[in-house]
């Protein structure tokens, strides 16, 4: 994170604009909508731009820029096409630790103006750090057209009955839990349906009778093989819900940063043979954290029951009489698959598709190897980097030519991934010279055969069009 972000409240603070011109002008826009009074310097100012800051309580300045000008000034913006100018502002706020901005210069600058989202009270703000403002506009855009201007009405309902709220519940999870319950029912939908006088006597009676459930439950969340974006809205919205996060190494750090800042994390990693913390006492975990009556996510590497032993962690729940919700993930085997160009399925080469664990509870390899060898079958391997050896001699003597094509497949999904193919006979010769690291995903069958043609993208030139 280059900057931090921050609200100022500028309302009847003088702020500097050095400059006269079109980018000047949507600056003081910005600054009046936000109560600031203007100070403007320069030689040519446009006319608009000098009745803003006359109706500001401000004053226009026609002439040369000078030092003396930052004297108690708050926010200065430095908006002119004289690179120089620019510099010697800058350096002057700095020295003076004045906060400025020269537009579509971050170097020079110590605070960054982001596309906002105006939903007053709610304001949402968007910034690339100054590397990319058309990048920051673009996602604006999309964000305004998910957030409609309701959720403006929607704060300012909660604004005007914060402090009834407060005095209802002296304590503060209390409190977060009663917004949180009225802000995802039917009050916060009587607002977004125009209701507004409804909302409001419904939110007076709420609070009148409020008994905040204090009961915990738990999440399940299968957050994918990697690369957020795969996400589930339904899993970052239970995310984002949660108190507590328990997470396992398989998952991302961007998607534990999605998780609430004031959400308690709690790492419970396992890998082969290091169980950070035993499945037993994570199952206690989630029933200790919800009888406390917190909101448990339990975030998951890929889909919870697909090799994930969620299973195991709702019969624990189960039988404590915790309710919970199972969030389904894109398994590693659908992620991995389709960002190397692997179909698991393909009419001339495979008619169904196995998923088969390389790790078994007793850490042997005792597999059906008899139902894994059919031709037209695609198999796939979880957690079975260490048994591949194995792996590739039990399939030859169980039947499978030693020329089925065979990947290995490395953090897939992620910017870390990496592919290796060969065959059941050479694959572990091949990875003695391309070693990989876990964890990875094997996928044994004819489909592999189909990469070099489906993964055409992986080596395309953008800049010239070609392979």
């Amino acid at each position: 994170m280059d900057f931090l972000p921050l609200f100022t409240d500028l309302r009847n603070k003088p702020c500097l604009l050095v400059g006269g011109g079109q980018v000047a002008l949507r600056k003081a826009r910005l600054l009046c909508k936000s109560g600031a009074q203007l100070r403007l310097v320069a030689h040519d100012i446009l006319p608009e731009l000098s009745t803003l800051c006359m109706n500001s309580g401000g004053e226009c300045i026609r002439g040369d820029y000078g030092d003396h000008l930052l004297d108690e000034v708050f926010l200065v913006i430095a908006a002119t096409d004289d690179e120089a100018l620019n510099k010697q502002v800058s350096a002057a706020c700095h020295a003076r630790q004045i906060p400025v901005n020269v537009v579509d210069n971050p170097e020079l600058c110590s605070v960054i103006l982001p596309a906002i989202i105006d939903r007053s009270p709610l304001v949402i703000a968007v910034s690339s750090g100054g590397k990319s403002p058309v990048l920051a506009r673009m996602m604006r855009s999309r964000l305004e057209a998910s957030i409609p201007a309701s959720f403006g009405r929607l704060a300012q309902l909660v604004g005007s009955f914060r402090d009834a709220v407060k005095a209802r519940f002296d304590d503060i999870e209390e409190r977060r839990h009663f917004w949180e319950q009225t802000l995802q029912g039917p009050i916060a939908e009587m607002v977004f349906a125009g209701k507004d006088k409804v909302a409001a006597e419904m939110l007076s009676k709420a609070i009148d009778k409020a008994e905040v459930s204090a009961g915990g439950e738990v999440y399940l969340i299968g957050a994918g093989p990697g690369d957020p974006d795969l996400m589930t809205f339904k899993a970052l919205r239970l995310l984002q819900r949660a108190d507590v996060v328990l997470y396992d190494r398989l998952v991302a750090p961007a998607i534990v940063d999605m998780c609430r800042k004031d959400a308690e994390r709690v790492y419970v990693g396992k890998a082969r043979a290091d169980h950070a913390v035993p499945q037993q006492d994570i199952n206690k975990l989630l029933v200790k954290y919800a009888k406390e009556g917190k909101k448990v996510a339990r975030l998951k590497g890929g889909d919870p029951f697909i090799f994930g032993r969620g299973g195991e962690e709702i019969e624990e729940l189960a039988e404590e009489k915790i309710p919970f919700q199972v969030v389904p993930g894109i398994t590693a085997a659908s992620g991995c698959a389709s960002y190397s160009g692997i179909p698991l399925t393909h009419r001339d080469y495979a008619q169904s598709v196995r998923f088969v664990t390389g790790h078994l509870k007793d850490h042997s390899l005792n597999l059906p190897w008899a139902e894994l060898v059919h031709p037209t079958q695609t198999v796939v391997f979880y957690m079975g980097l260490v048994g591949l050896p194995s792996i590739c001699a039990q399939l030859i003597a169980h039947g499978r030519g030693g020329d089925t094509p065979i990947a290995v497949i490395q953090q897939g999904t992620t910017p870390q991934q990496k592919v290796v193919v060969a065959t059941l006979a050479t694959m572990i010769e091949r990875l003695a010279k391309e070693p990989v690291q876990a964890p990875t995903l094997i996928i044994v069958g004819e489909v592999v055969k189909l990469r070099e043609k489906l993964a055409w993208y992986e080596h395309y030139d953008l800049a010239n069009g070609a392979v």
